[in-house]
C-alpha cells in the first residue's frame, strides 16, 4: 500500500508540474481509457527536445509550449491528472517496386492480431515531405486501423523523380495497397485508400486499378487543375468584395491561361494579352494568384515563351484531369470530406459533381465541415481577409477512423453531413 501511495503522489505532482518542467516527452501514441488520443512526434518546426503533439479532437501544438496540455514523465504523458498509456504498435517497414521505381513504406498495425480489422493506404498530396513517422498515420493507427505510408515517388526514402502525374501516383498507390495486403495478410479485414488533398485525384483513380473496398478523400477535388485555378481566383476576389466584374476577369483569365498550357504554349498569347490589359489598370490585378494564372499574367509574352514551361509545366501534371470520368468508373464506397471555406480547393464544383453522382445512386457519402479551409483547418481571419489557422476542426479524424471501419454514429462536432441515407 505504500508503494502504491507513492506512485500516485508522483502522478498527481507530474500533473500539478508545468510540462516545460517535466522529462523530456517520448515520440509516440498514448490512449485514454475512453478512446481518446494524443500523437507525438518530431517536427523541424518545432525545437529539440519538443515534439509536435495532435489530439484527436483536432488540438495541435508543441510539447515545449506552457500552454501544453500535457505532461511528460518517466516514459508516461499526464493529461487532466490521468495517465494515458503508450500504444505499441507494431511497425514494419517496406520497400515496393512501382514502374521501375523502389518505394518506401511502413505498415503500422495497432496490438494483437485482428482478422476483420481494416487496412487503409495513406496516398498523400502535393507535398514533398515524408509521412513516415507524421501524425496522420498515427492518428489513424490509434483509433484501430491498419495502416500503410509511403514516400511517393522523388521524397523522402523512394527512389525517382517528384511528379505530379496523377496516372503515374495511382499506379504506385495501387501496388501500396498491394504490397500492404502482402504484408497484413490474415491480420486485416477491408481494405482501401485514404487520399488528402492531391490524394483525391490519385486515391479514386488507384482503386480503379487495384481491388480496394473503400475510399475515403479529404479536402481534394472533384474538378480538373484547370478549373481548381479558376476557381481559386474567383474566391479571392469574391474575399475581396470585388463584385461580378472582377469575376468575369479572372474567368477570361483562367481561359486564356488554360489555352497556353493545354497548347504546350504555342497558343492563347493574343487572349492573354487582351486580359492582361484590361488588368492593368485594376489596382487588385497584382495581387490575384490562383494556382498559376497570376503568375502567369504577370509574366511578358516573351518570358512565357521562354520560361513558361520550366516554371509552370514541369512536373507533369494532367491540367484537363477528368476527375467525374473516375469516379463514375468507381463502383466502390466513397467518403468525401469537405472544408467549407477552402481556400486553397474551392468547394463549389466539387460538391455539385459529388451531390450528382449521390443522386445517380453512386455509394457517395460526402460530409462538410463548416467554418474550414483546407487541411480541415480551423482559422482566425483578419480585417485584411488573411487567416491563421488554429486547430483540425473537431470531429475530422474520429470520422475518418469511424468511416473507414463502418461504425459511423452520432455527431462529429460540427460536420453536415450532405448525403443522408
Amino acid at each position: 500500500m505504500k508503494i502504491l501511495s507513492i506512485a500516485i503522489a508522483l502522478v498527481v505532482a507530474a500533473a500539478a508540474t508545468p510540462a516545460s518542467a517535466q522529462g523530456a516527452c517520448q515520440p509516440g501514441t498514448y490512449r485514454a481509457a475512453d478512446g481518446d488520443f494524443v500523437v507525438l512526434v518530431p517536427s523541424p518546426a518545432v525545437p529539440e527536445p519538443g515534439l509536435r503533439y495532435q489530439f484527436r479532437d483536432g488540438r495541435r501544438g508543441a510539447t515545449n509550449e506552457a500552454s501544453a496540455p500535457l505532461a511528460c514523465n518517466a516514459g508516461a504523458v499526464i493529461i487532466a491528472g490521468k495517465a494515458w498509456a503508450r500504444i505499441a504498435f507494431r511497425e514494419t517497414p517496406a520497400t515496393f517496386d512501382s514502374v521501375e521505381t523502389k518505394l518506401a513504406g511502413m505498415l503500422i498495425e495497432p496490438p494483437g492480431a485482428d482478422a476483420r480489422r481494416p487496412l487503409v493506404v495513406m496516398v498523400h498530396g502535393s507535398e514533398r515531405s515524408s509521412p513516415i513517422g507524421g501524425l496522420y498515420g498515427y492518428a489513424m493507427a490509434a483509433q484501430g486501423l491498419s495502416v500503410f505510408v509511403y514516400d511517393k515517388r522523388g521524397t523522402g526514402a523512394s527512389e525517382g523523380d517528384y511528379t505530379q502525374n496523377f496516372e503515374l501516383l495511382a499506379t504506385d498507390a495501387a501496388k501500396a495497397l498491394d504490397t500492404a495486403r502482402r504484408m497484413a495478410a490474415g491480420r486485416f479485414g477491408r481494405a482501401g485508400f485514404f487520399g488528402g488533398s492531391q490524394g483525391g485525384w490519385v486515391a479514386p483513380r488507384a482503386a480503379t486499378l487495384t481491388k480496394a473496398d473503400f475510399v475515403a478523400v479529404g479536402f481534394g477535388l472533384v474538378a480538373s487543375p484547370i478549373e481548381e485555378d479558376r476557381e481559386q481566383m474567383v474566391s479571392e476576389v469574391r474575399a475581396a468584395g470585388l463584385g461580378a466584374d472582377a469575376e468575369a476577369l479572372v474567368d477570361r483569365l483562367s481561359k486564356a491561361t488554360a489555352t497556353v498550357l493545354l497548347s504546350n504554349f504555342a497558343q492563347g498569347y493574343a487572349e492573354l494579352d487582351a486580359v492582361r490589359r484590361e488588368m492593368a489598370g485594376k489596382p487588385w490585378a497584382a495581387k490575384v494568384e490562383g494556382e498559376y494564372s497570376g503568375a502567369m499574367a504577370r509574366l511578358s509574352d516573351a518570358e512565357l515563351r521562354r520560361i513558361g514551361r520550366a516554371r509552370f509545366d514541369n512536373l507533369e501534371l494532367i491540367w484537363d484531369y477528368d476527375a467525374v470520368a473516375v469516379l463514375k468508373k468507381l463502383d466502390t464506397p466513397l467518403l468525401w470530406v469537405l472544408a467549407g471555406e477552402d481556400r486553397e480547393a474551392p468547394i463549389e464544383t466539387t460538391r455539385g459533381a459529388l451531390m450528382d453522382l449521390a443522386a445517380a445512386g453512386r455509394p457517395v457519402d460526402v460530409y462538410l465541415f463548416p467554418e474550414t479551409d483546407h487541411g480541415m483547418w480551423e482559422y482566425v481571419q483578419h480585417p485584411d481577409g488573411s487567416r491563421d489557422v488554429t486547430r483540425l476542426t473537431d470531429g475530422y479524424l474520429k470520422l475518418l477512423g469511424d468511416w473507414i471501419k463502418g461504425d459511423v454514429r452520432g455527431a462529429y462536432g460540427r460536420a453536415e453531413h450532405l448525403t443522408p441515407r
